[in-house]
């Protein structure tokens, strides 16, 4: 009777214990889970914060192209268009004046022998 009530202690233990180590791996996984969602909410978190800012940046850039102002700024600096009153103004070069050359580098070439160059490559030579 005695060895009978022993072993079902020792059973009733090893129970015990096999469902402890696995409430353990339950929290472990989940405090992991727990890990990379928290991770992956940071990073949505900038994301959201970055599509709000390009939001009001490109609604403010619209507001500006559908203004008045806007189309003045494009007609006068694009179109050269002016408004009834201006006087424009129209840069001309001095009459006795010479354009200054601009000087071109001519560049040279130089020539590698085909001995020179399989020399290098084989016994990695730097390039004549």
């Amino acid at each position: 009777m005695k060895s009978w009530e022993r072993s079902w202690k020792y059973i009733l233990t090893a129970l015990g214990m096999a469902v402890l180590i696995l409430l353990i791996m339950d929290f472990n996984s989940r405090m992991a889970e727990l890990r990379r969602l928290s991770s992956e909410k940071t990073v949505v978190g900038r994301q959201a914060t970055q599509l709000v800012q390009t939001n009001a940046y490109l609604e403010t850039q619209i507001a500006y192209a559908t203004s008045v102002l806007a189309v003045e700024a494009w007609a006068r600096e694009e179109q050269h268009m002016i408004k009834p009153g201006d006087n424009p103004v129209v840069p001309l070069a001095p009459a006795n004046s010479t354009p200054i050359p601009t000087p071109t580098q001519a560049v040279t070439t130089k020539v590698i022998n085909n001995w020179d160059l399989w020399m290098s490559l084989f016994f990695e030579k730097n390039s004549p």
